[in-house]
């Protein structure tokens, strides 16, 4: 299979998502793809970090890791990757910008590959998920990353090969910068394993734990009702 064979099933599969649209999925994917709609979440999992370690050196630990997974997949695919490739984002691509479905004439400015939000989100989901080991909380984090990656597609703003390279580097970045954080974080800590249904497997509160659930749900009503506002209102 060559290159233009790849790059057209890649422009198949993005008609599929991106051609699925309506106008109220055109609002709510325009509120889930923005960066200020997760201040609750990454405040509930600082919540969540806080709660759950003995020590300000635990928690800059956990704190300053986030960052790191941040600063990494961001300066990979913003600073080295996006312009060496320089792949234009499919609503500027002079052969496909007329033929996908555009919200609000927001086409990016930048390139396409690859995904800086896949590759964000993902790091931090598979991060928190070894940091946490709970299942319902596992499941909850990588969907939100999914989330993310979806509407990226539903706006146009990525093929789905940028969206794949991203997830998989984020992943790659989340489970490196948690195996840094161990070597670290074992020296601050006793080491103890949780057994109760009460504590993750990692000594994390359940009660904590659905506190970040429940944010994260009311996130995503809070998103649908202020789309079914905004578009009955237009």
């Amino acid at each position: 299979m060559d290159l233009q064979a790849i790059v057209e099933i890649d422009r198949q599969l993005l008609g599929v998502v991106n051609g699925a649209h309506s106008p109220f999925f055109d609002t709510l994917m325009t509120v889930l793809t923005s960066g200020p709609t997760w201040i609750p979440l990454y405040l509930s999992l600082l919540y969540l970090v806080v709660k759950n370690n003995e020590t300000m050196a635990q928690i800059g630990l956990v704190v300053l890791c986030c960052a790191i997974c941040f600063f990494i997949t961001e300066f990979v695919t913003e600073g080295l990757v996006k312009p060496a490739v320089a792949r234009p984002r499919p609503g500027n691509d002079p052969e496909w910008m007329y033929m996908v479905h555009v919200v609000g004439d927001r086409r990016g400015l930048d390139y396409s590959f690859f995904s800086a939000h896949a590759a964000n989100t993902f790091g931090i989901a598979v991060f928190f998920c070894l940091l946490v080991r709970d299942t319902v909380f596992s499941w909850l984090m990588v969907t939100w990353s999914l989330l993310n990656c979806y509407t990226r597609l539903y706006l146009a703003m990525h093929y789905p090969s940028d969206i794949l390279v991203g997830l998989l580097f984020g992943a790659l970045v989340g489970m490196v910068v948690y195996l840094v954080f161990w070597l670290f974080y074992r020296q601050l800590s006793a080491g103890q394993s949780y057994v109760s249904t009460q504590y993750s497997a990692t000594g994390y509160n359940q009660t904590d734990i659905d506190v970040v659930a429940c944010v994260l749900m009311a996130t995503y009503a809070i998103a649908i009702i202020l789309s079914l506002t905004m578009h009955s209102s237009l």
